[in-house]
């Protein structure tokens, strides 16, 4: 049977209409691929067509809407008799890889303009297929893609440049200085290769220019002696060095022929994030191929009227400057634009988020004002202005139908615990239960104990842990399950989906950022829409925490209790080790203790820091034979921490070796030497958290930095902490000195990873919060049809990171 392209045009043209695949029993590509089947082409041209047309929709159903758009798109384009992309003979099986070719294509003429994007079987196989399809990548090339979280051409797309060199200022040999980043349009005048007795090949090449000659000079590439023939005009671009003083050269330059379209030099050249066995010319040619193809068929998300309001260029113009800059201007404008939406996708999210868990009515709990002052009134201290102020805001949540979303923020000594255990107090008095989350078990035990001290007799605390045994932890689910236990304090154990309570109204869950939306959707979970109180210790500038938490309300203990001490703090060189050590020594002698951090628990071969298993060992045998020294770290079982730290705290071990474990939850009023090694390598808001462990007594207490390296950043870091103690300043510095998602990371505050954006654009994150409102306001569904790639997009940006569904 001859092939009707007609009927299978109509076919394709309907289902494009939604791109859903229902229309077919088993799916479109099931119906495609059985229905050609049994039709027999009329020549080769025909047959090549009907293969692409196969190609083209493999893997259609499992795709995302975007990608079968595309998919359908070139399936109708043949369909209607199109160009094809090739012929059977010069096809590509994806079944038979071709073997890898060497870093920077270099199979291919140098001299060739830059590789149009090409697929192994399918030309549009959409922008989930994976790297394998296209030329030039094969398994070896894939895996090293992988390990930096490239996998698919949409990866590809979105692997953004970490820095730029600026080649685009073209110059004469006659006009070069020592030092300068320049490009030259030059000619060979001749190649010579010779290898040294170290084992190195050098390659000589003399070049020249209408006002002078220079020579470049390269290192273990024989090969480049048969490139630079006599009379071939080159473009080379990098750093004026010297072989000789006073004698200008180039040493490893950025090089390629004279072409219409260059990418290695004379331009904004784009600097990737790489992996062994990758370098930026391949990567960078690889990128080339798939934005050229790719960037002019993407459809923007971003609303026509949107763009123009806030004066954002489009997407196609957006990833095609960011990658491949005209100017460094226009690269500017184009990751505003890509920054911009991804705040965007993050501010829907938490805006929908928030609306979503209010459309449920929680249980107002009624608030005795006698009970909270009797509960004040027992305390041995008075709440600050502050506390009674985040108090209130607490308590006025509690007492509403809508279920409290809030975020009880306060730097570290601030009094945060007390003022929720007042909430937790009024939450028992209604005969309801309440819930502590904590992210470690120290942490969990630390609460326990406060809450124990705090409650006395008039509330049932009860602690769940992973280290209990199972008899402990049956015998603790019957118990809350049945209304026993007032207060439930515990690690992720106590969210897990054997544990249930009979009448949680109360969820406080401790250091937000390692828990994310979905472990708050999971606690809410646990009862009938229970008011929800978050606590951090780590001090976020209000604007950011308003995006971070913005499906939270904010209150913030911003002053600290009276009487409480400065902790001297002082950065120190590593050659003044012994200094640190005496003056711990000298302290264990008045009666005092002390900490030592150490960033690892085992040697790494990439970071040159102190282990903290080899240095218990060192401090405990060499440096203070005669003292008593721990260890604790987070590979040690729950029990042996527990020794650990009951021995610490009844002053059973002078000194404490301890891994970022500390970071939180230890309380010892006796310790007053906090000495943190490698402290260059930590953000300022950890160094801050660690600092925060001592001075908690009635003896001045110290934190000394040992630094392991010098460098600009962290040697601004480690003078900003040891002459600030305000954790909220430490916190707007660090969201200075620190890139991407690193403040405290993305990956542990539940946030999608930002590509682009830094936390640090408070501008463009305050836009982009602004304008979510506006649309949240109007369309808070995104049902519009000018929001219905909007709603695509966030929903694909929180994939996975809690229902925002």
């Amino acid at each position: 049977m001859s092939l009707d392209w007609n009927d299978i045009e109509r076919k394709l043209a309907n289902e494009q209409k939604k791109c859903d695949d229902h229309l077919f029993i088993g799916g479109l590509e099931n119906f495609i691929n059985n229905w050609l089947s049994k039709q027999k082409p009329r020549d080769a041209t025909e047959a090549q067509r009907v293969a692409e047309l196969v190609a083209a929709l493999r893997g259609y159903g499992a795709a995302e809407i975007s990608a079968r758009k595309h998919m359908i798109a070139r399936a109708l384009e043949l369909a209607r008799g199109g160009p094809l992309q090739g012929t059977p003979a010069a096809a590509v099986s994806s079944e038979s890889e071709p073997p890898e070719p060497p870093d920077d294509f270099a199979d291919e003429d140098e001299a060739a303009p830059p590789p149009k994007v090409q697929f192994r079987g399918a030309p549009t196989y959409g922008l989930d297929a994976s790297v394998t399809r296209l030329q030039n990548v094969g398994p070896a090339h894939a895996k090293k893609l992988a390990k930096l979280g490239v996998e698919t051409v949409k990866d590809l797309l979105y692997h953004f440049p970490r820095r730029y060199d600026d080649y685009s200022q073209l110059k004469t040999v006659s006009q070069l200085l020592y030092g300068e980043e320049v490009t030259l349009l030059l000619t060979v005048c001749e190649a010579k290769t010779r290898d040294t007795h170290r084992g190195l090949t050098v390659t000589n090449v003399l070049l020249a220019d209408p006002t002078g000659t220079i020579q470049a000079t390269f290192f273990n590439q024989p090969f480049l002696q048969q490139q630079f023939k006599s009379g071939r005009r080159i473009v080379i671009s990098g750093r004026v060095d010297q072989d000789l003083p006073g004698h200008l050269a180039f040493k490893r330059p950025e090089w390629e022929p004279l072409s219409k379209e260059l990418l290695h030099t004379a331009r904004v050249v784009p600097i990737y994030p790489l992996t062994e066995g990758l370098t930026n010319r391949w990567v960078r040619r690889l990128i080339y191929s798939v934005v050229e193809f790719w960037a002019p068929r993407l459809t923007d998300p971003l609303p026509a009227s949107l763009r123009e309001k806030e004066n954002l260029c489009d997407l196609s113009t957006a990833l095609q400057e960011i990658h491949f800059p005209t100017t460094l201007e226009k690269m500017q404008a184009a990751r505003r634009r890509l920054a911009f939406e991804e705040f965007l996708w993050i501010q829907l999210g938490v805006l929908r988020q928030r609306r979503k868990w209010r459309e449920v009515p929680g249980k107002p709990l009624r608030v005795e004002p006698t009970l909270i002052a009797q509960f004040t009134a027992g305390l041995p201290f008075q709440l600050t202005p502050a506390q009674s102020r985040c108090l209130d805001e607490i308590l006025r949540d509690v007492q509403q139908t809508t279920p409290m979303s809030r975020l009880l923020q306060g730097d570290v000594g601030s009094g945060k615990t007390v003022v929720a255990a007042a909430a937790m107090r009024a939450a028992v008095a209604n005969g309801s239960q309440a819930a502590v989350l904590a992210p470690t078990e120290i942490l969990a035990e630390q609460h326990y104990r406060t809450l124990i001290a705090l409650f006395g007799d008039k509330a049932r605390v009860r602690l769940l842990t992973g280290s209990l045994k199972n008899k402990e932890k049956e015998e603790f689910r019957a118990q809350l399950a049945a209304g026993q236990i007032d207060v439930a304090v515990g690690t992720h154990a106590l969210i897990q989906s054997n544990v249930n309570f009979k009448n949680l109204a109360l969820a406080v869950i401790d250091e937000q950022h390692r828990f994310g939306v979905e472990q708050r959707g999971t606690i809410r979970a646990k009862g009938y829409n229970p008011h929800i109180l978050v606590m951090s210790a780590t001090p976020i500038p209000r604007t950011l925490a308003l995006t971070i938490y913005g499906d939270l309300d904010l209150s913030i203990i911003d002053e600290m209790p009276p009487g409480r001490q400065e902790i001297k703090t002082k950065w120190q060189e590593p050659r003044e080790r012994e200094r640190a050590y005496a003056f711990i020594k000298n302290q264990v002698q008045q009666g005092r203790q002390a900490f030592v951090i150490c960033p690892l628990i085992e040697e790494s071969e990439t970071i040159d820091a102190k282990a903290a298993v080899e240095e218990y060992d060192r401090l405990k045998n060499v440096v203070y034979p005669d003292l008593r020294v721990g260890l604790i770290h987070g590979k040690l079982k729950a029990s042996d921490k527990d020794e650990v730290m009951a021995k610490f705290r009844e002053h059973a071990l002078d000194i404490l070796v301890a891994t970022s474990v500390v970071e939180v939850g230890i309380d010892i009023p006796n310790a007053t030497v906090m000495l943190i090694e490698g402290a260059d390598r930590f953000g300022l808001a950890q160094l801050h958290q660690f600092r925060g462990r001592v001075g908690r007594g009635a003896h001045q207490s110290y934190c000394l930095l040992l630094a392991e390296k010098s460098g600009a950043t962290s040697d601004e870091r480690l003078k900003v902490i040891e002459s600030s103690q305000d954790g909220f300043r430490l916190a707007e510095e660090d969201l200075k000195l620190r890139g991407p998602g690193e403040f405290f990371g993305t990956r542990q505050s539940g946030l999608p990873d930002l590509k682009i954006a830094k936390l640090s654009d408070i501008r463009f994150l305050e836009q982009a919060r602004t304008t979510a409102q506006e649309i949240f306001d109007r369309d808070p569904e995104l049902k519009a049809p000018e929001h219905q790639l909007l709603l695509e997009k966030v929903n694909e940006f929180w994939k996975g990171k809690g229902d925002l569904s």
